[in-house]
């Protein structure tokens, strides 16, 4: 089988070389984000594997039919930039569903901590052998109230966390976890209740522009935000809004609603014509990283290995175990898979 990677990156190609090693696939490895133009280079494979900030829309999918290409192989768990509905019926859609809860949890704990202690500023002070202490005043985590939006194996992990630093757990989940002992409470007791906010949900119609300027003005003044899930969940203009009134007391982003031209690259030599962007990272209350949560060596080499028992699965011609289509459970329609039938044959 032929697959033609996307969107990659030097440690993409090590970590799939590496468990392709036991399939013998052939691999192509392209810098280039697949979109629309760069689909017709897939001509002759019979996948292509894409990530988070690739175009997957419907004319990216019409490309990859016209030049017969059978699957597309996510390799992350988001896919919010695929049209499943245009996908369905004319080309497999698969994912890898989790690779490493932990990382990204543990990530959105670091910004916490970073932004509330200022080890950043910290640090770039006393290697100028500046120690003053001044404006670096941070607060206890302990007895402080944390609001989890969403408690999937994200949000769980990151709960743990919390509890381990003796803060004050409030979730919010449309579809709670059965018998947990979390404290359930609708959005707008999380909004006004909470000292800290951490976003760990998908990005859906139902989510889009979560935390907007309405939500925000239920916040306690000085909240802090957390956002390690997707860019879109945070209206930026409000929250540039509510920083600069002092009401939010600061913002902790790994993703960005605007990411897909910048996050991923080396951007140093250009001008940056994101204006928002630009204002969002003049803040010094303000930490963003470039959608790195999920990078640690364990991450990626689950990201690997189910991208590729994905590939071999639909090789050999079995049920896709991962692959996703809109009328999956989250779509309220059912799911095929639960009976191991195929969601769709190909037209």
């Amino acid at each position: 089988m032929k697959i033609m990677v996307f969107d990659t990156k030097p440690y993409d190609r090590q970590y799939l070389e590496r468990e392709n090693a036991a399939y013998g696939y052939k691999l192509k490895f392209l810098e280039s984000k697949l979109t629309p133009d760069t689909a017709r280079l897939a001509a002759g494979y019979d996948a292509v594997c894409a990530f988070v900030n690739d175009d997957v829309g419907a004319e990216t999918i019409d490309a990859l039919v016209d030049v017969g290409v059978k699957l597309i192989a996510m390799r992350c768990a988001g896919f919010n930039n695929v049209d499943m509905r245009h996908a369905y019926g004319r080309i497999h859609v698969v994912r890898v569903p989790k690779y490493s809860p932990y990382a990204i949890a543990e990530h959105a704990m670091a910004l916490l901590l970073t932004l509330n202690r200022h080890t950043n500023r910290a640090y770039i002070r006393t290697r100028d052998h500046n120690f003053s202490l001044n404006g670096l005043l941070g607060f206890d985590l302990h007895g402080k109230t944390v609001g989890v939006v969403g408690t999937g194996q994200i949000g769980r992990c990151f709960i743990n966390i919390c509890r381990g630093f003796g803060m004050n757990v409030l979730a919010y989940d449309p579809y709670p976890v059965a018998n947990s002992d979390y404290t359930y409470v609708d959005l707008d007791t999380l909004f006004r209740q909470s000292d800290v906010i951490s976003l760990h949900c998908p990005l859906t119609s139902d989510t889009h522009y979560l935390i907007n300027a309405a939500a925000l003005e239920k916040c306690k003044p000085g909240v802090i935000l957390l956002n390690t899930s997707r860019g879109a969940l945070i209206e930026s203009q409000a929250l540039i809004e509510a920083l600069k009134s002092g009401h939010v007391g600061g913002a902790a982003l790994d993703v960005y609603e605007e990411e897909s031209e910048v996050f991923f690259e080396d951007c140093s030599d250009q001008v940056i014509k994101d204006d928002m962007l630009m204002r969002l990272l003049g803040f010094n209350n303000v930490i963003i990283t470039s959608h790195q949560a999920f990078f640690t060596k364990e991450a990626l080499e689950k990201i690997a290995e189910v991208t590729l028992i994905n590939l071999k699965q639909y090789s050999e011609g079995e049920v896709l175990e991962n692959e996703i289509c809109y009328r999956c459970p989250e779509f309220g329609k059912g799911c095929h898979k639960e009976r191991g039938i195929p969601c769709f044959t190909l037209k």
